[in-house]
Parts: structure tokens; sequence; C-alpha cells
């Protein structure tokens, strides 16, 4: 498989609201709908409709939930075999509001999703990967030993640093490229976030200091991108800390798309599943963010997770609209 994507799988609950409520307040919402959810889910399935050829390793639970989500996957394209169903936990749950600028909070209920583990990952299940694409919903550790399997693999990692956490240079050293929002930069870097989006190029580059690539994201605004040092493995940018190897670190800032948006839910999912089909296609990493950007404003303009992903000829489509819009690299 082009892409393999190890992460959670949850069934998203939606409903929309006037505000977000205070502590101890109860607020009536709109109806409620139900979405298939999860950040690994749902990047795998971004992935898929980008063009990937993916396959998804994780856990549900034996209901109807866990049915649904794996079906869902399965239309998509993406292969499933790797996804159990425990009979002794639920499915993975996420609880979602929306408010009228569609902002939204969001609440997880692991379920099966905690159970997957280490030992869970076979190694046969990442050859032949170009990209691996890991989240931080699932165990930590799971998490670390899919990049260390994925390294061995020779595939580039990619670690999608949500939920947000700390980590350190060694727990990052099978990983190629970290992607985070403004929040996330400024957890693991230290900066504050003030700073993080006044000086987002900034930023990115400081988080070479850990991974050899890194991809900030700006909301609206686009998605910053650095990249460290020119010592090579495999054509790729070596791990760990390069910029002191030579070479020093180059960035770049990719302006947005402006879109009117309905549900900004799954728009990090979708820019991450499109930023691993270009990767995973041998693209620079400023376009590969740029086809990133696009489907990231896209899934923003529709509501809910896996339904709002776009399709590889929407995106197509949206670009081929759109004059490009990336900065020549600096650094």
């Amino acid at each position: 498989m082009s892409i393999v994507v190890v992460g959670s799988l949850n069934m998203d609950l939606v409903v929309t609201v006037p505000r977000f409520p205070v502590a101890g307040e109860t607020l009536l919402g709109g109806d409620y709908a139900r979405h298939a959810g999860g950040k690994g889910a749902n990047q795998a399935v971004a992935a898929a409709r980008a063009g990937g050829d993916v396959a998804m390793l994780g856990r549900v639970g034996a209901d109807a939930f866990g049915e649904a989500l794996v079906d869902g996957l399965a239309t998509d394209g993406v292969a499933t075999e790797a996804v159990a169903a425990l009979s002794d936990v639920p499915t993975g749950v996420a609880f979602i509001s929306i408010d009228p600028s569609a902002q939204n909070t969001i609440i997880v209920a692991p379920g099966a999703n905690a159970r997957l583990a280490p030992d869970d990952l076979d190694a046969a299940r990442f050859a032949g990967a170009h990209v691996v694409l890991l989240q931080l919903e699932v165990p930590l550790e799971t998490t670390l030993r899919a990049a260390e399997l994925g390294c061995a693999a020779g595939a580039r990692v990619v670690l999608n640093l949500a939920p947000a956490r700390p980590l350190t240079a060694a727990q990052l050293a099978h990983v190629d490229l970290l992607l985070v929002n403004e929040t996330e930069a400024a957890a693991l870097t230290g900066i504050a976030a003030d700073e993080v989006a006044r000086a987002p190029e900034r930023a990115a580059a400081a988080l070479t200091d850990l991974v050899p690539a890194a991809v900030l994201t700006l909301g609206a605004a686009g998605a910053a991108w650095a990249e460290a040092g020119a010592a090579e493995r495999g054509g790729d940018v070596a791990r760990g800390n390069a910029a002191g190897a030579g070479g020093g670190v180059a960035t770049g800032l990719v302006p947005g798309f402006p879109v009117e948006a309905a549900d900004t839910t799954a728009a990090g999912d979708a820019f991450a599943g499109a930023l691993a089909v270009r990767l995973a296609h041998g693209a620079p990493l400023a376009e590969a963010v740029r086809h990133a950007n696009a489907a990231g404003a896209l899934a923003a303009t529709r509501p809910g997770a896996q339904p709002s992903l776009p399709t590889a000829a929407e995106l197509a489509a949206f670009l081929e609209r759109r004059a490009p819009h990336h900065e020549e690299p600096s650094g």
C-alpha cells in the first residue's frame, strides 16, 4: 500500500449550537447528525479520495457503529483487513458542537481505540508503504511503534500532533515530518501562541530541531513549512536534527484559499490526507502543502467529517480555478 494510516475510528455525533455553553450551563442545540469520523479514519478516507492507495490499521467495537465505520472505509476504497472488531469494548465516539461561525468543540470517548497496542502492529502491514500517516488518538506507545515500523520499511513517517501533547526528540526519532496547528506548535516548541501566529515560518523552522521537516497549518491563512539539512536517506531529508549537518533550514509560506466555511471539523484531516498523497507521489513539500490547503478549504465548505472530504477530481477542478499560490523557499 502506498499510504498506511494507523489511528482512530470514531462515530461522530454532531450538534449545532447558537454558542458554546459555559461551565454548568444547559444549552438547547439544533438537530444532531451522525457521521463517520476519528482522525485516523478521516485521514485514511481523505487520502483515498485524493487518489491514494490506502490501508487503515485500527480497532472498533463489535457493534453497529463499528460495522458502519468499517463499511464506510471500504466503500471509499480503503483496505480494512487490519481493522479488528473487539467484543468487550464499544466503538469510539466523538461528541461535536458547531457554532454559527463554523468553529467546533470536540469531546472524544476513545472506546476500542484505546485498545490498539504496539503488539497489534505487524511489520508486514508496512511493507511497500511510501508514507505512514499517524495521529495521537490511539495510545502513544502504539503510535511510536508504528513510526518505528514505518521507518524500518523505508516509508516517510508523518505525524499529525493531534491532540496536542509535548513529545521529546527521542520519541520523535522515527518521524520524518510533523504536521501541527498553531496550538500544537506552541505546545511542542515552547514558543508563545501569539508569537507562533506572528512568525509561523520561524515556528516551523524551530520544529526542525526535533524532526527533519514540519508543516504548520494556519487555518484560512494557509500553512508554513520548513525542511532542515542536506543529508539524505533514500531521497528524503535524513531523520534527526539535520540543520547542524549542513544545508540550513528552508522555509516557506503557502497562502490558503478563501472560502465560506460551513464546518471546519475535518479541514485538518483533509489537509493531512492530501498532503500524504502528494508526498507519496514524490512532490516537493511546498507543492504538497498547496494541494493540502485546497483539500482543507473544500472540506470546510461542507458539513460533517468524512462526508466533507473532497475527491481527486474536485481538488483538480478547484486548483485549476485558482492561480498558483506559493512562495519560493528561503533560507
